[in-house]
């Protein structure tokens, strides 16, 4: 006999469970709790199964029986319900898995287990956000090459030529991690090649004339801001390493005994250590420091918290305060400063210069044979680096290309 709504309404819990019994395998089993559950009772390959319907009252009788009658339909085609159940779970849990978003942030995941730093993942996240609202929830494989070119587009027509050029390469980046893992075939990225804007390449602005580097000295000694702000542009030109290294420089990283300063992997673009000898003069500049900031974790804490350094853009709002606009000088133009200069002379080897400006050697044999950190010569070019530029500083006569190990 089928069931009436009315006799499920007025089932009552007792000391066991109970069933109440509807067509074709169908039941509602009534706990002493009182809950009230479908169930269907079938046979299977010689076996009996049940399959859970739902739970009244948020799956009413009509629907339980519609679920009973799709689970019939299935047995009847020679497939078991409780299987193509599983087999739906399992394609639903893969789908959700294997959407452009969740590989993207399982891709950012392992950039940050990789020790990647957070300005570097900030970025990645940000560049991803121009992406997400159009294809987040859509399965990668689903996701074709018009559709991230409609997304570059969106980025190009801001005039950001540059962002959209390296998001194509990070979208390369995500497909080629999702063919790894098996859950994409190939990288539409690929198809893009050739259909977005080239930008012009500019390099960052820096002054290499020798002149115009003594002006710049001397006008960052009459700088009338932040002293730690002033002390950090005195110490980017002596050291010349890269901006986020120096607004991030840590007390605890300095050994100013052996005169040296040793730049975690981390905090690096090559994810290598990196030591930097310090020159006599620096060594002065950062006991200059000591008493202003030397009691905190940073050497150029930020103004608003010292549990933070100085922001990205600090050095640069005070060359702009010091006349300096972008087209002339900016925080990384101090490394193409010391480059050129250094490498004018002839003094030096060019493999101890890129060493301590921590490039590496994009040519893989050759890197191979060249291990060497060439730390005497390094130290001693850094140390004539000092007197070179104090020498620019005062104004004092400078014959072009002759400054180095016998001044």
């Amino acid at each position: 006999m089928a069931l009436s709504a009315i006799a499920i309404t007025h089932a009552k819990p007792a000391e066991k469970s109970y069933k109440l019994t509807d067509e074709r395998g169908m039941y509602l089993l009534v706990t002493p709790e009182g809950f009230r559950y479908w169930r269907f009772n079938y046979r299977f390959d010689g076996k009996s199964r049940t399959l859970a319907l739902g739970v009244f009252p948020d799956v009413s009788l009509a629907d339980a029986r519609v679920k009973r009658d799709s689970a019939r339909r299935l047995l009847a085609a020679g497939e078991d319900p409780m299987e193509r159940r599983k087999q739906d779970e399992r394609d639903a849990r893969a789908i959700s898995g294997d959407t452009f978003r969740a590989i993207g942030d399982e891709w950012l995941l392992r950039l940050r287990m990789q020790g990647r730093t957070a300005a570097t993942l900030r970025k990645m996240r940000w560049m991803l956000s121009f992406a997400y609202p159009a294809l987040g929830d859509r399965p990668i494989t689903a996701v074709t090459a018009p559709e991230l070119l409609e997304v570059l587009r969106s980025v190009e027509v801001r005039g950001r030529y540059e962002t959209a050029t390296r998001l194509r390469s990070t979208f390369g980046t995500i497909f080629r991690y999702a063919i790894a893992t098996g859950r994409a075939q190939r990288d539409v990225s690929y198809d893009l090649r050739g259909a977005l804007i080239v930008p012009k390449t500019t390099h960052r602005a820096a002054l290499i004339e020798p002149e115009a580097v003594g002006g710049l000295l001397r006008v960052i000694e009459d700088y009338d801001g932040q002293p730690s702000v002033r002390i950090a542009l005195r110490l980017a030109a002596h050291l010349f390493v890269r901006p986020g290294e120096l607004r991030s420089a840590e007390w605890g990283e300095f050994d100013t005994g052996n005169a040296i300063w040793t730049i975690p992997a981390e905090k690096t673009k090559m994810r290598r250590q990196h030591r930097v000898p310090l020159s006599s003069q620096v060594l002065a500049i950062i006991e200059e420091l000591r008493p202003i900031t030397g009691k905190g974790k940073y050497l150029f804490p930020s103004v608003r918290s010292g549990a933070r350094p100085i922001s990205d853009n600090t050095l640069n709002a005070a060359l702009r305060r010091l006349g300096y606009d972008k087209t002339q000088m900016t925080a990384h133009g101090f490394r193409a400063m010391a480059s050129t200069l250094l490498n004018e002379t002839g003094k030096w080897h060019a493999d101890a210069i890129e060493r301590q400006l921590g490039h590496i050697e994009s040519n893989e044999v050759r890197r191979a044979y060249a291990r060497g950190e060439h730390w005497p010569e390094r130290v001693a070019m850094m140390a004539s680096w000092s007197d070179y530029l104090d020498r620019l500083r005062t104004g004092a006569k400078i014959i072009k290309g002759k400054f180095g190990r016998f001044n």
